[in-house]
């Protein structure tokens, strides 16, 4: 049985800072275990603020149906935003996690889901959600690795990461390049849903949803500064440049909607695990 006491009363954990070369990452186990600010060689990569970083994305990614999702024969509601048609974006955001472990380069955090207390998230079922987050040795990467696993009754979840990539990197530099290859795009309905369809990937700007079935492997490049990839073997990628001030490219184990449209059930013997690499170079 998974236990974990991130609900305990008590002052929050505190920022975890990992540093490796020129780098130096910080982790807000207080604010959902967010990376709130990536550092290479003093440039910030993250658009900067509570809601923005890199926030992890559990036990469901981006949009379920009108906070609606089936397991089995049964029906179960997520609480929806005011103002908003879908639950979004899963209930360990901004929640409080609690530090494992923490080292120079690695650490690794904790959020339990589910429960009925005054902390309870209105997941209905109990289990734990996990990310470790691990520096290269040279600091020119991070691996981030997420595990979604139950107390006991199995259940559909989905995870993934919802990185805010700072459009500029300096206020006069140049804005970023988005490079990919996708097998498919999401036919997005006027819902913001996938409507079931898969068509050829169209020009941004996205708020989009594509297949890449060899995983995801996505280019950002601004230009002169800096080139960012971000890989994994997931196939789902979702890509967001809709705003000024960043894009988004959010690695996640199954599409908006996932729970009810692809579900990957999480069992007493089996988890669901996923991972994504990110690495950099200067450029010239």
């Amino acid at each position: 049985m998974t236990t974990d006491d991130s609900d305990r009363p008590g002052t929050p954990d505190p920022a975890v800072v990992l540093r490796a070369g020129d780098t130096r990452l910080t982790v807000r186990p207080d604010e959902g275990a967010r990376i709130s600010s990536l550092l290479i060689d003093g440039t910030e990569l993250l658009r900067q603020g509570e809601r923005f970083g890199s926030f992890v994305m559990a036990p469901w990614c981006g949009r379920t149906r009108e906070g609606r999702f089936r397991n089995g024969a049964l029906t179960h509601r997520l609480p929806v935003a005011e103002g908003q048609q879908h639950a979004m974006h899963g209930t360990v955001r901004g929640r409080p996690w609690r530090t494992l472990r923490a080292g120079e380069r690695t650490a690794t955090f904790s959020r339990a889901i589910g429960g009925d207390g005054p902390e309870g998230d209105a997941w209905p079922y109990a289990g734990l959600v996990t990310q470790t987050v691990e520096l290269a040795e040279d600091g020119g990467g991070v691996t981030l690795t997420l595990g979604v696993e139950t107390d006991g009754v199995s259940f559909p979840a989905q995870a993934g990461w919802h990185p805010w990539f700072s459009r500029r990197l300096t206020p006069e530099g140049p804005g970023v390049e988005l490079d990919f290859t996708a097998g498919w795009q999401e036919e997005r309905g006027a819902d913001h849903l996938p409507t079931g369809q898969r068509i050829a990937p169209l020009p941004g700007p996205w708020d989009d949803c594509f297949g890449m079935p060899e995983g995801v492997a996505v280019t950002l490049t601004w230009p002169g500064q800096l080139e960012l990839k971000v890989t994994s073997r997931t196939e789902w990628v979702v890509i967001y440049d809709e705003v000024a001030e960043a894009v988004c490219v959010e690695p996640q184990s199954g599409p908006p909607d996932g729970l009810n449209t692809t579900p990957h059930l999480v069992t007493p013997i089996e988890p669901l695990e996923i991972s994504t690499v990110w690495t950099w170079r200067r450029l010239p």
